[in-house]
């Protein structure tokens, strides 16, 4: 395509300068590990064909080892090509081909720019195509991220529900449903509850990386592996499964790998729930804290930082409100996976892959600092304030624990008694029915209805 001129110095190319001036859209880039991901498959690529024989040994250890570099970050600043660019992302991967060729030629004493003794697309991409290395490097990056960050963060915030459950399990309150008042609960259920989303946040992630370890590598251009050695996917496979620690296998099915973006909208859908879970928990926890006088005021959250420019003294939830934000912007990036996923198609290939890997990469990475965040910040310091417990006594749902004895409807008068003359559920039924003092503190015993007791049904008409 004729001449361009390139940065002195620059370690990438003309292919990379023509997408940096084709596609002037945004500030972003492709994130960190979806780069060190490129140089992981870059480096294994190199190697693999040395042992195939396919390319010189000495010009391998030069890939390998610029590649190596790539992975490792330091040649993030050349990297400079939006992410809305050409939906394969070939831009980004010749981008790689370029910055691994230049330093492998400078490794070797050559002179940058001239792709010689290193070509980019000749040595650096051989076996390759930008159309499955790109859709591999996006799942290698992500299983990496999903592994190493969220998982581990989501483990943190399980554990520290969980210890929150325990130290409060001896309070009993007021629980509701439809935002009215229910029978008693402990507080430590409720953590316990959250604590159980978050569990099952887990187990949904690691569906997730189940997904991101089937790998698109060895389709080449459309998915037939035209140009590349028939042991040469398999083999960069394994030793990027070794060298990441996870189980990464090769598509049974090449032209679906490449076609679709279906992993990873499976994998972010995962992630939708994930941040739906963590919206709950954060929007539950921040109304059983509101007050601390005019709300609820159940429990207190740490306090962070001053609320208000205005009102001295203004405490605000700002940990819960950080996570509903990314829970938000996770459900956005879900909408535009979805998108793309849907509408990127193109027979054989999918042609939105980039923004597809950026929203990925983003939602893990979010998801994984906020959750960590909201534990040790909120979570491990909440403490109750004993609101709760003081009004268990004149609940009204207290009667549910009267209807096995005298039914629902006299169950339902004396509630209803209760609530327009402002006494309690007990005072109203000492008063209405023949149980015995014994008897009104069975049957409503706060603590007896935190969980199933068969000695209360059946027992009167």
């Amino acid at each position: 395509m004729g001449e361009l001129e390139v940065p002195a110095g620059a370690y990438y190319g003309a292919s990379t300068m023509r997408a940096k001036l084709n596609f002037p859209i945004s500030p972003l880039r492709l994130p960190r590990d979806f780069i060190r991901a490129l140089g992981l498959v870059k480096r294994q690529a190199a190697l693999v064909n040395t042992e195939l024989g396919l390319l010189d040994r000495r010009l391998s250890e030069a890939i390998a080892q610029a590649a190596e570099e790539v992975a490792a970050g330091r040649f993030d600043d050349q990297f400079v090509v939006d992410v809305f660019q050409t939906g394969s992302g070939t831009s980004t991967n010749m981008n790689a081909n370029e910055v691994i060729g230049n330093r492998a030629i400078e490794l070797l004493g050559g002179t940058l720019g001239t792709r010689t003794p290193v070509h980019p697309n000749d040595h650096v991409n051989l076996c390759q195509s930008s159309n499955d290395v790109i859709p591999t490097a996006i799942h290698v990056a992500g299983a990496v991220t999903l592994s190493r960050d969220l998982l581990p963060a989501l483990e943190i915030l399980e554990a520290s529900l969980r210890a929150k459950s325990r130290e409060l399990w001896p309070i009993v309150k007021t629980g509701r449903t439809h935002l009215q008042d229910a029978t008693p609960i402990r507080l430590g259920q409720e953590f316990l509850g959250w604590a159980g989303q978050v569990e099952r946040a887990g187990r949904r992630c690691r569906q997730a990386l189940d997904e991101l370890c089937e790998l698109a590598l060895g389709g080449t251009a459309v998915g037939t592996g035209v140009n590349s050695h028939p042991e040469f996917a398999g083999r960069v496979i394994a030793g990027l499964a070794a060298s990441c620690g996870l189980p990464f296998r090769e598509s049974d099915n090449h032209f679906q790998a490449q076609g679709t973006l279906d992993g990873v909208v499976a994998a972010h859908g995962a992630l939708r729930s994930v941040a739906v879970s963590l919206y709950v928990i954060a929007a539950d926890i921040r109304l059983l804290a509101c007050g601390p006088r005019a709300g609820i005021g159940e429990i207190a959250l740490p306090e962070v930082q001053p609320g208000s420019s205005i009102m001295p003294g203004k405490i605000n939830p700002v940990i819960a409100e950080s996570l509903t934000m990314v829970a938000a912007q996770v459900v956005g990036n879900d909408a535009t996976i979805a998108f793309a996923g849907a509408a990127g198609s193109l027979l054989e290939l999918n042609v939105m892959m980039p923004v597809a890997a950026y929203d990925l990469l983003e939602s893990i990475a979010i998801l994984a600092t906020a959750a960590a965040n909201f534990a040790t910040q909120a979570v491990d310091g909440i403490t109750s304030t004993g609101n709760g417990p003081r009004l268990v006594e004149r609940g009204l749902m207290t009667c549910t624990g009267l209807a096995p004895r005298i039914g629902y409807d006299s169950a339902a008068r004396i509630a209803k008694e209760a609530f327009s003359s402002g006494r309690t559920v007990r005072e109203v039924a000492r008063e209405q029915t023949s149980l015995t003092e014994e008897e009104l503190d069975e049957l409503l015993d706060p603590e007896a209805m935190t969980e199933p007791s068969t000695g209360r049904i059946g027992a009167g008409g």
